[in-house]
């Protein structure tokens, strides 16, 4: 299937590793020509051809850092893939085991700067060239923010923040020609989930359990229809469809394995 996006400029956000990194991987096999950014480049993402840059998104300047880089090297940007999102762990192991009232601002704020301001900030800086090829922006969002308090809470108030946003994009620019896309994926195989110091295995040390026997056990407690979590591949190839031509726009497509059960 053609999803008619080679030739086509794409920015990643959080390219380097994980879902980032898989998504710059599906877009450059359509073809595309693919600006990755993120805090540090890779061996990975050094491997795959694709421009690195390296930008600290957490930061107000960040976000005009990179599309400035972005331009430079593409030309204009057709595709915006907003992915950056976890940061350093600690808040969000904070946000899973504490309660609201013992939340500190720090943990807020260090969260809502990567996981929703980045993706805003980002977005404002590349809609002048979005608007000229109509573009489309595919925010990567979280099945937590459907079920915020399952924790960690501010990772999952900051996401459901982000879908809003795609929404409001949609609306206001949908005129100009310019798309929003909502992809929300449930847990995915990546460090977070794999590696002992991953966030479920902060979580777990926290507890005072083993990893493997924690990790286990939290999979089972999120009930996936499918018996098991998504793949960064898995995500990546429905960035690449959400990505391509179509009339959809300020949609939200979930890719949980059946773990949200609401309509």
């Amino acid at each position: 299937m053609d999803l008619q996006l080679s030739g086509k400029g794409a920015v990643v956000t959080g390219g380097s590793k994980g879902v980032g990194l898989a998504v710059v991987r599906t877009l450059l096999d359509e073809g595309m020509r693919v600006v990755a950014a993120s805090r540090t480049v890779t061996p990975e993402l050094a491997a795959t051809g694709a421009i690195p840059v390296a930008v600290d998104l957490g930061t107000a300047s960040g976000a005009a850092q990179l599309v400035e880089a972005a331009l430079a090297a593409l030309g204009g940007i057709d595709v915006l893939v907003n992915n950056v999102g976890i940061g350093d762990r600690a808040p969000h192991v904070d946000g899973a085991m504490l309660q609201l009232a013992a939340l500190p601002d720090t943990a807020w704020e260090e969260t809502f700067a990567l996981t929703f301001y980045a993706p805003l900030r980002v977005t404002r800086a590349a809609l002048p060239s979005l608007v000229e090829r109509g573009g489309v922006v595919v925010n990567v969002s979280s099945a937590g923010a459907r079920a915020v308090t399952a924790g960690p809470v501010p990772y999952n108030v900051a996401k459901a923040a982000l879908n809003a946003l795609t929404k409001v994009v949609a609306e206001q620019y949908g005129p100009s020609g310019v798309r929003a896309v909502t992809v929300s994926p449930g847990p995915i195989a990546t460090e977070v989930w794999t590696d002992p110091d991953g966030f479920i295995g902060r979580l777990a040390q926290a507890q005072g359990l083993a990893f493997e026997e924690f990790a286990a056990q939290a999979r089972t407690a999120l009930g996936a229809a499918t018996g098991r979590i998504s793949t960064p591949e898995e995500v990546a190839r429905l960035v690449a469809v959400a990505a391509s031509p179509s009339n959809v726009t300020g949609a939200e497509f979930a890719i949980d394995g059946g773990i949200v059960k609401h309509v």
